[in-house]
Order: structure tokens, then sequence, then C-alpha cells
């Protein structure tokens, strides 16, 4: 069996291949994503439409800065190819992802990717 760590590795390669589909299958059906930037977003079909709108209108890739595991617990700093960097804490049960909380800067965000600021 996968460790926390390795799931998020792999939660990785899924999001950086922009496919919405693949990288929902990570989560438990009532998983919570919370990017600390926009409110909660809970289930995990809900997830995917969140990842297929954010994959629809932006490029993203996920670069792994350092990786840290304790017990269910995966703490992750990113950074994209751009210099946009943040952080995410994912909770990990039995293989999938229960909780995510990401932190990052939404308005360089929007201004890297040329989107509208709210």
């Amino acid at each position: 069996m996968e460790g926390p760590k390795d799931v998020i590795k792999g939660w990785v390669d899924a999001f950086n291949s922009g496919e919405a589909d693949r990288i929902a299958e990570f989560y438990v059906d009532d998983a919570v994503n919370h990017q600390v930037t926009q409110d909660p977003v809970v289930g995990k079909e809900a997830i995917r439409e969140m990842f297929a709108a954010e994959f629809a209108s932006a490029d993203m890739t996920c670069l792994i800065e350092n990786i840290f595991e304790d017990g269910e617990w995966v703490a992750l700093e990113w950074k994209d190819p751009n210099g946009l960097r943040g952080c995410g804490f994912f909770h990990v049960k039995n293989g999938k992802i229960a909780f995510q909380r990401g932190y990052w800067d939404k308005l360089s965000f929007l201004r890297l990717h040329n989107l509208p600021i709210e």
C-alpha cells in the first residue's frame, strides 16, 4: 500500500496532466478541497468540476519543492514555471484525499494567466 506522500506525488502527476477526471480519482466521495482564496469545494464531483474549469482557463503546472509526511498528513511546498509559489496540506485516509487546504497568491495567479481580476 502506498503511503500518503506517494499518493500526493501521484496527485501531482495527475494535476500536471490537466485531466480533471484523473485527478478526481484521488479524492474520497465526500472530500473537501479548500483553497483559502475561495470557498471550500465539497464532494468528489464538485472537485472534479472545479479542476475542469481551472484547467480550461489556465495552463497550470505543479513542481514539488518539498514534500513532508506526518502520519496521515502531507505538506506540499510547490512552485510553477512562472515563479508562483504555494503550499498545500492533504489529509490522506486509506490511499485517498479526504481533505485538502491550499495557500497561494490568487492575484499573482490571475495576472500570470491574464485572467480577469475579480
